[in-house]
């Protein structure tokens, strides 16, 4: 076996040998036997098609041994065998220790549940054990660092932040609405930079998302402020009526200002949620369900704190009438002229208090529909698919959206107020009587159905384009 080109010994400094690199004769050995096994044809590589062949043999079903092909030449020689598995074998050692609650050594079917429970992964003792057992070469029901190497050495899917990798929800569904508690990254999406691209790409799928669907947000706020018992207002009577006062053109008002707010809005919110994660002196590379809610809610009312202008400004413009202003600038001149620098905060109560429903119900729904999938299906990978992670971002966003929509729908009419001549300027619980009294309880869901008919086009949308922007960006994923 020659020495592996470029490696050094510590001390020495000369050439390091395979030993040197693998750990020791018996690893070496170990490793030697492995690489024999997947090399199917015999000829010194390991072929990277064929590896299926040499894993079933080992009883696994999966690998990333290709990214250990440094030479992009389809095959794996000794040396960059040796090196993945030296590289990998680092952060099995990492993920070990954080596993090893007791600091000996060993991890039983307690810490396991502990550490699943810590990513918002409950499971029964029963299910703790079933996967000990998987592992455990000599019926001691724990275990060691040997067992836990040999198994996930290569069975990447075993690693516990897989789940972060594969279980994104708002970094990639975009239904436009931004209350939604941000997305964990690991410690090595960080460390690459991988995760302002992730929040780029997402930016993007949102900007495209909220394009698409922009008429049916447009007919929602107009639903929203001007419906009624005495002024009903249907889906189709809704767009011809903006049709025909402005032309098809007019379907996009407030759209601008709806997708130039994604950016600040989301680098504030992830900025803000990384700041309250260490104050909470919280050094876990995830966080629980709960603490993740605490930090998701305030980030996101610090996030909504700083563009809220853009917020009344979005929705002036959605309602405003053709030739009531030239743009965005002018609308907020206009604002700033007549009603003063409150008029920027109108709804800012109801929006903040929107924010725990909304991001509560939506988490909790998803952490479950994501929980129940991987106890049930996640036997090799925790990649859910594509479906599956749209059949869950659609339901939790659309029983968040539930939960908080009446306080969106006062938010809404608030920041209208006074585009409405000679409307009563009400207060936040004046306007929930006031509806509640004239429309009944069904008046504070008015647009709810172009809300929800906009649901699914935008989560799938946003996934397409995200994923696509992804690949543009360079974002690695496992």
């Amino acid at each position: 076996i020659q020495p592996v080109a470029g490696d050094r010994h510590p001390d020495s400094g000369q050439p390091a040998h395979p030993c040197d690199i693998c750990g020791g004769p018996e690893q070496e050995h170990r490793l030697k036997v492995l690489f024999q096994v997947l090399d199917v044809n015999g000829d010194g590589g390991i072929c990277i098609n064929d590896l299926t062949i040499g894993l079933k043999k080992l009883g696994l079903h999966r690998t990333e041994l290709k990214a250990g092909d440094k030479d992009l030449d389809g095959q794996l020689d000794f040396q960059e065998f040796v090196h993945y598995l030296k590289d990998h074998e680092k952060k099995l050692r990492l993920v070990f220790k954080s596993l090893d609650k007791k600091n000996d050594g060993r991890i039983d079917s307690q810490e396991i549940m502990q550490s699943l429970r810590d990513l918002g992964v409950n499971i029964s003792e029963e299910q703790a054990e079933k996967i000990l057992k998987s592992m455990d070469k000599n019926g001691t029901m724990t275990i060691d660092w040997n067992e836990w190497r040999d198994y996930y050495l290569l069975h990447p899917a075993g690693n516990i932040p897989e789940i972060i990798l594969y279980w994104k929800h708002s970094t990639i569904f975009d239904v436009g609405e931004s209350l939604m508690v941000p997305d964990e990254f690991t410690a090595e999406e960080k460390q690459t930079g991988m995760w302002w691209r992730h929040l780029v790409a997402g930016g993007g799928a949102g900007a495209v998302s909220r394009t698409c669907t922009a008429p049916l947000d447009r007919l929602k706020v107009l639903m929203q402020v001007h419906a009624s018992k005495n002024n009903s207002m249907h889906i189709a009577g809704g767009f011809s009526q903006m049709i025909r006062e402005g032309g098809v053109r007019s379907l996009w008002r407030g759209n601008g200002i709806n997708v130039v707010k994604i950016a600040p809005e989301s680098a504030i919110k992830f900025m803000a949620y990384e700041q309250i994660k260490r104050l909470i002196g919280s050094n876990q590379e995830t966080l629980g369900i709960t603490e993740r809610l605490v930090a998701g809610s305030l980030a996101g009312a610090i996030a909504q704190s700083s563009i809220y202008p853009m917020e009344v400004l979005k929705t002036r413009l959605a309602l405003r009438k053709t030739g009531q202003y030239s743009g965005i600038l002018d609308c907020a001149t206009h604002i700033f002229q007549k009603e003063g620098i409150a008029a920027f905060y109108k709804g800012y109560i109801p929006n903040m208090l929107g924010i725990i429903p909304y991001a509560g119900i939506d988490l909790a729904v998803y952490e479950t529909l994501k929980n129940s999938w991987l106890q049930r299906f996640a036997t090799e990978s925790a990649d859910p698919g594509v479906f599956v992670l749209l059949a869950c971002g659609t339901t939790s966003s659309t029983c968040g959206q539930l939960a908080s929509y009446p306080l969106a729908l006062v938010r809404t009419r608030m920041q209208a107020q006074a585009t409405q001549q000679g409307g009563p300027q009400m207060t936040m619980t004046g306007l929930f009587r006031h509806i509640v009294r004239t429309e009944g309880a069904a008046g504070l869901y008015r647009g709810l159905a172009p809300n929800f008919m906009k649901v699914i086009p935008s989560v799938s949308i946003s996934y397409v384009v995200y994923e696509y922007l992804k690949i543009t960006l360079g974002v690695q994923s496992k």
